[in-house]
């Protein structure tokens, strides 16, 4: 899997090749393709166990873990690339991904609202609902993620989120 990650985050999805996945690891395309059938199978593979990776309990969430995860993402940039190139080819609407990233988004997107709802109770102090206000801070971490990755030396991710979780009216540490 970190060699597919690898080779993804390299190459993006559509120039990696069951090859150099191969080559990487020392197998053969045909070792290889004993494991992953299709291309697509293997792509499905690596975000499944990238989601594990990241997989954080129901209801364990909370504003002040975000920070820290945003602080942890800076120490795994490949994994961070890979994961942004692949949201950004999944648009398109052919993408084997697309699938994988449009249930993915509106899971988090619900976890988000939970995690509002527990810090702020049905109303934030903008008056939004933790609904409304949810796709908000998601949009500011893969925003960041991207920001950081081009230009890490100007962009410091883990501050500028702690910054977006002042104007929600967090208290900063």
């Amino acid at each position: 899997m970190r060699a597919a990650l690898e080779v993804i985050a390299e190459r993006g999805y559509r120039g990696a090749s069951r090859a150099a996945v191969a080559e990487r690891v020392g197998l053969t395309q045909q070792g290889l393709l004993h494991h992953f059938p299709t291309k697509e199978a293997l792509l499905v593979a690596v975000l499944q166990e990238r989601g594990r990776w990241d997989a954080m309990p129901a209801g364990r969430l909370r504003l002040d873990l975000l920070a820290s995860l945003v602080e942890y993402n800076t120490t795994r940039p490949a994994i961070i690339q890979t994961f942004s190139a692949l949201l950004g080819e999944s648009v398109t609407a052919d993408h084997p991904a697309r699938a994988y990233f449009t249930e993915r988004c509106v899971g988090v997107r619900e976890g988000m609202a939970e995690v509002l709802r527990a810090e702020y109770g049905d109303r934030l102090p903008s008056g939004l609902t933790p609904e409304r206000a949810a796709p908000l801070p998601v949009a500011i971490l893969d925003g960041l993620q991207y920001q950081w990755l081009l230009d890490p030396v100007s962009v410091d991710m883990p501050s500028a989120f702690r910054d977006f979780l002042t104007l929600l009216g967090e208290s900063r540490d």
